[in-house]
């Protein structure tokens, strides 16, 4: 091994490519691979590193109340009704492809936050910036700040309407829900039924705006 030339590659901060290339140096038939199967092994190793550290990077900043949430390990015991094809589906995150929603319904208690986590993770491994947070919290931030949640490929909101809101929550939530209409995905977990939601946000007009942006275009667990 040359240190040399290990040294630069560390200073490149290529660490896949580092890493292989000391392990290289253990392997007794490596000798037999041409220069270029070589090089293919390090440049894939490198491009290995960068995935795992690019996803692990999108799962940290989402901010997830379950970051080790799992398609795989989800539950379909028969009193949760849950719809597996339905579940596995939506893993494939074809959804946020055409931009359409997720609303996540059921008492508490009945895992609504681990599967909008575990559908979130699934869209993190295939690189999309996805942003986590409770409703209550979201309209706690500070109106710059609102900012990221409206620019993410998919936003989880948790907690959706667990208490009735004001007529400034209802603007915020509208505001939020409007730059993210017909471009971006949304799951909302709630546990309340669809039908009881308009009352929550008010009753007029705004309500009827906010569901307009959200109902039309979701999937239903």
């Amino acid at each position: 091994m040359n240190r040399d030339t290990y040294e630069k590659i560390v200073a490149l901060r290529l660490p896949g490519m580092a890493k292989t290339y000391l392990e290289q140096e253990e392997m007794e038939d490596i000798r037999q691979l041409t220069f270029d199967q070589r090089l293919e092994l390090l440049v894939d190793a490198e491009v290995d590193s960068q995935r795992i550290h690019k996803i692990e990077r999108l799962i940290n900043n989402a901010h997830f109340a379950e970051s080790k949430a799992s398609i795989t390990q989800i539950k379909y015991y028969a009193d949760r009704h849950l719809d597996k094809e339905q579940i596995l589906t939506l893993a494939t995150n074809e959804y946020i492809k055409k931009h359409e929603n997720v609303l996540i319904i059921g008492a508490t208690g009945a895992g609504k936050s681990y599967i909008g986590c575990a559908l979130g993770v699934e869209a993190c491994n295939s690189g999309l910036k996805v942003k986590y947070i409770r409703l209550p919290d979201l309209l706690s931030e500070y109106k710059n700040k609102i900012k990221q949640y409206e620019k993410c490929d998919l936003l989880i909101l948790d907690e959706w309407l667990l208490v009735n809101t004001s007529n400034i929550e209802q603007q915020d939530i509208l505001e939020v829900l409007e730059k993210r209409y017909r471009i971006h995905s949304t799951i909302l977990c709630s546990q309340f039924d669809v039908g009881g939601w308009h009352s929550k946000l008010g009753g007029g007009a705004l309500a009827d705006a906010i569901l307009d942006r959200i109902v039309p275009k979701s999937h239903t667990i």
